[in-house]
């Protein structure tokens, strides 16, 4: 929910408050993410949609839209520990580009985390990781900072990657 609130909002109803309002929006009958399953067990998520349900992204510095062309966004990938590092993130964002492509949308844009082969805390990969993005398609299109590249997949092609002469350095 964090990007469909304000930051006062979301602060404001963390935790259950937030798990109702997403429940809310299920209910009513939309679809916000993907979920991933192993022998019936769900240990995976994909959080997308358009970016306009993503209101918190019109007032970010980092992820400012790179042009005018509508675009989905992946805000949010999380795999269950046990299932992390054997692809389900890949699987992911490969079902979230199917998806996007089913709903008529053209690219799919991500903002993951690059931590360039080091290290890096589970916590902190919560949009995902560049490695996974890039296995599953997507090119990266800008890089607003060290270690946060925006990253593209155009869905309506097959789900190829497009990079276009967007860097913002």
């Amino acid at each position: 929910m964090l990007w469909r609130l304000s930051r006062t909002d979301f602060e404001a109803q963390k935790g259950e408050g937030n798990r109702r309002a997403m429940q809310r929006l299920v209910e009513a009958g939309a679809e916000p993410g993907l979920l991933a399953s192993r022998n019936g067990e769900v240990i995976g998520w994909c959080a997308l949609a358009p970016r306009t349900d993503y209101p918190a992204l019109a007032r970010s510095r980092l992820f400012k839209p790179l042009d005018s062309r509508p675009v989905w966004v992946v805000s949010c990938l999380f795999v269950k520990k046990a299932h992390r590092r054997c692809g389900v993130s890949v699987a992911l964002l490969r079902a979230a580009v199917a998806h996007v492509r089913k709903q008529g949308g053209r690219i799919l844009e991500g903002y993951p985390q690059d931590a360039k082969g080091r290290a890096m805390p589970d916590v902190f990969a919560w949009t995902g990781v560049a490695s996974a993005y890039r296995k599953a398609g997507f090119a990266e299109v800008a890089r607003p900072s060290p270690k946060r590249p925006i990253m593209r997949c155009e869905c309506q092609r097959g789900g190829r990657a497009i990079a276009r002469d967007t860097n913002r350095n």
